[in-house]
């Protein structure tokens, strides 16, 4: 007679935070260090109780810095051991040196980055600015649109990290999921260990293997065969992220890939969109194709770095307009998933018009009142169109 099959499975109302707090400890994360910011306190807050209560079997460093936080993760993690970290903004930024240093050791470290606006003038509230910034650090970058994809994320960035020896950021928008609870499965522990097995760093620091790491090398000397080597570990990471994504829905049900598509088959227009206002955007595209019967999808881009052009390019060639929303700016330049979503078109022959749209900086609300404006906007548009400022507030630029 055949076995009932007890399903191990458990649900808990958390906030965004929160999920990344279950992700780490479901890791079996070893050493944990991290600074006080907000919106980001949450995360090490419950981590700090976990450890306290012997509920996760890691050593919490505290330290006066996000620089020694990520200095602390460098050392344990050269070692061997499962490190992570978490910040946000201000704090990302005073992190800058030492997030080169951890790519270009090829440590597996994982750190939480809670999406807020870069001053000046200050802000808490979410924009892409503080992450988008570190783009080119070599660490990879994964933008969360649901606290469940939090909590799952955790766990798939340390197996890909440890795959491919490269630092993850993973990025959830500030207070949109930060510090709104939505209900999260978390999976059952000795699941996670058969999917995530104990790091294994073939090059760990130990008293039986002692090293120098990080010193001076010449012109002529591994400096640009180590930049390579990152490179082809990025283009390596494209695969493992896809690998680890399969691997995670035969286990959990869940499916976490390069990209995620939406009401795409038949879509003549597109909207690019990444992170939390990713639900806005379908909810809105949903409403219009039942209301007028409109060819339009979604496509989310959920991994930045590395960037998957290939991927991008198919979904996207042959289709009659693209429109990208960028909750970020690169000065100069314009929106930053705009300008790769561009990048990733320009050997098609079969080329959407692109319309990229800058919105929602500084926290400004993104509502489907919004989106809805942003697509009749582009439908009117003949040509291409670089960067629009969506929500401009006339009284402001006054001031």
């Amino acid at each position: 007679m055949e076995k009932l099959k007890i399903e191990k499975k458990t649900k808990k109302v958390l906030y965004g935070n929160h999920a990344v707090s279950y992700g780490v400890k479901l890791s079996r994360v070893e050493v944990i260090s991290a600074y006080p910011i907000t919106p980001q306190t949450q995360v090490v807050e419950l981590l700090s109780e976990m450890c306290g209560k012997k509920e996760l079997n890691a050593t919490f460093v505290n330290v006066e810095s996000e620089h020694s936080a990520m200095a602390v993760c460098i050392g344990a993690s050269i070692t061997g051991a499962r490190t992570f970290t978490a910040t946000s903004s201000q704090g990302l930024l005073l992190m800058h040196e030492l997030l080169h240093w951890a790519a270009g050791d090829r440590l597996p470290i994982v750190m939480a980055a809670i999406n807020r606006a870069v001053g000046a003038p200050w802000s808490i509230w979410s924009d892409q600015n503080d992450t988008i910034s570190q783009r080119d650090t070599g660490w990879m970058q994964i933008y969360c649109e649901s606290n469940q994809e939090v909590l799952d994320s955790v766990i798939l960035a340390y197996k890909v990290s440890e795959r491919v020896f490269l630092p993850t950021m993973i990025v959830l928008d500030a207070f949109i999921l930060s510090h709104t609870a939505e209900p999260v499965e978390i999976p059952d522990q000795e699941e996670v260990d058969e999917f995530l097995p104990p790091l294994d760093l073939p090059w760990a620091l130990s008293p039986e293997n002692p090293f120098a790491i990080g010193a001076v090398v010449s012109p002529s000397g591994p400096y640009m065969e180590f930049r390579y080597k990152i490179q082809k570990a990025m283009e390596t990471a494209l695969y493992e992220i896809e690998k680890a994504g399969e691997e995670f829905e035969k286990k959990f049900g869940r499916r976490w890939g390069l990209v995620e598509e939406f009401m795409m088959d038949d879509a003549e227009t597109v909207i690019v969109s990444s992170g939390a206002i990713s639900s806005t955007v379908k909810y809105t595209v949903n409403k219009i194709r039942k209301n007028e019967n409109k060819k339009i999808g979604v496509l989310r881009i959920r991994v930045l770095r590395p960037f998957p052009f290939n991927k991008v390019r198919e979904l996207l060639e042959g289709r009659k307009k693209v429109i990208v929303m960028d909750r970020n700016i690169s000065f100069g330049l314009g929106g930053v998933f705009f300008n790769e979503i561009r990048s990733s078109l320009y050997t098609s022959r079969k080329k959407p018009k692109l319309i990229g749209y800058i919105v929602g900086l500084g926290g400004r609300d993104i509502t489907p009142s919004d989106v809805y404006g942003i697509i009749k906007d582009a439908e009117k548009r003949k040509t291409s169109e670089d960067i629009i400022f969506w929500g401009l507030k006339e009284e402001n630029i006054n001031l």
